[in-house]
C-alpha cells in the first residue's frame, strides 16, 4: 500500500514531535515509513526547519500547496481556526488528498493531533495513493 501524508505544525515545531505525530499516525492505520510515497503540507511551511529535516532524513521530497488549492478540497474536519492562521479550512487532511490525487474516502487517519515534548502541535493526515 502506498501513502500521502498530509502534515501541519505550529512554526519552529521540531523534527521530534513531527516524528512522533508521524509514527502516531502511521501505526493508527497499520501502515509503516516505506509506504509512505508522498509527503506534503502548505506553502507557509515551505522554510519550517523541522518539517525539512524530517523529509531530508526520510528521503522525502516535500510538496508545498498554496492555500487557495487545499481550501478546494472538501474534507472531513474543516477549522475556522486553521483558516484564520493559514487561509485555508484545512493543511493536513487537504494536502494528504492533493498530494494522494484522491477524494475524502481515501482518508485512512483523519487529522491525528500531536503535542510533543517541545509543547508544539504538529497535525498528520494520511490518505491511500489513488494508484499504487
Amino acid at each position: 500500500m502506498k501513502i500521502a501524508l498530509g502534515l501541519g505544525c505550529d512554526r519552529g515545531t521540531s523534527q521530534a514531535t513531527l516524528h512522533q505525530a508521524v509514527a502516531l499516525a502511521l501505526a493508527r492505520c497499520g501502515a509503516g515509513w516505506q509506504d509512505v510515497a508522498a509527503a506534503a503540507s502548505i506553502t507557509l511551511k515551505g522554510d519550517e526547519a523541522g518539517l525539512l529535516a524530517l523529509a531530508d532524513a526520510q528521503g522525502w521530497r516535500l510538496h508545498f500547496y498554496a492555500p487557495q488549492e487545499l481550501a478546494r478540497v472538501p474534507v472531513p474536519h474543516p477549522s475556522e481556526t486553521v483558516r484564520r492562521h493559514t487561509g485555508t479550512p484545512s493543511v493536513s487532511e487537504a494536502a494528504a488528498l492533493l498530494a494522494a490525487r484522491a477524494t475524502a474516502s481515501a482518508l485512512l487517519v483523519e487529522k491525528l493531533k500531536h503535542q510533543g515534548t517541545d509543547g508544539r502541535n504538529a497535525t498528520v493526515s494520511i490518505a491511500r495513493m489513488s494508484h499504487d
